[in-house]
């Protein structure tokens, strides 16, 4: 075994596939109960940790690929590349393309990811292999090819419920190994941000949903609601557009 697993950095490159966190243009779907500009905070908190867990993980070379401008929220350690047009399959296949080796992609959508998460598919990637870390909406969270062929990913329905099965099943019509990470879950909704915080307490993306307590408008339940009033804790999330 070598990489990451042994404490050595793996050759892997690590991509973060993100939007600059501006009001009105991410987390959209936490806009209400949230406003604007709450929701704009809660997807900085949420990249900021996310960003942590990769500074924190054993790689070589550490890529930001982002949609809008770098901010203070951006750490030292990311070479950071512009998103290419397009849809989210062809954003995420020229995310790959960028890269020459192995590759690791993640997006900011999952601020509870830590460097034990992501480790199996850096400990020691083969030829033929891919790592698929699937959400609990339906869709991937982390996605990692030894060959980074952006025509796995071109085409691929993205943001509904099927896409994590179709590409799968992608993969293994390549005639790739396909390995799997955890599942966690995207956070889309107030009721995500709640249940996310509750696996990372300490993180900045709880923090963030304790700043604001924004009224509950509709159904939808109260963001700083415990968790036992909320129904259906162990569903999946809906599908829906994410800040990728």
């Amino acid at each position: 075994m070598s990489g990451a697993a042994d404490g050595r950095a793996s050759d892997t490159t690590l991509i973060v596939l993100a939007k600059a966190p501006v009001p009105g243009r991410v987390k959209t779907r936490l806009t209400p109960p949230y406003t604007p500009q709450e929701a704009a905070r809660i997807a900085e908190a949420s990249l900021a940790d996310t960003l942590d867990a990769a500074l924190a993980t054993p790689v070589r070379r550490r890529v930001l690929v982002l949609d809008g401008e770098a901010g203070p929220w951006l750490p030292p350690g990311f070479e950071v590349l512009p998103q290419c047009a397009g849809g989210l399959d062809e954003r995420i296949a020229a995310a790959f393309a960028a890269c020459s080796g192995p590759a690791l992609l993640i997006g900011m959508d999952t601020p509870q990811v830590s460097p034990g998460l992501l480790a199996p598919a850096l400990a020691d990637p083969r030829p033929g292999e891919a790592w698929f870390g699937p959400a609990e909406d339906g869709g991937f969270w982390a996605l990692g090819l030894t060959d980074p062929d952006p025509a796995l990913l071109l085409g691929v329905p993205m943001s509904v419920a099927e896409t994590g099965r179709v590409q799968r099943q992608r993969l293994v019509d390549a005639g790739l190994v396909v390995r799997e990470l955890a599942w966690l879950r995207d956070v889309d909704t107030a009721r995500d941000a709640r249940l996310v915080a509750e696996l990372a307490p300490l993180g900045r993306f709880a923090r963030a949903l304790d700043v604001g307590r924004p009224v509950t408008t509709g159904s939808e339940p109260h963001p700083s609601a415990p968790l036992a009033a909320v129904s259906g804790q162990g569903a999946p999330s809906t599908p829906g557009p994410h800040a990728w």
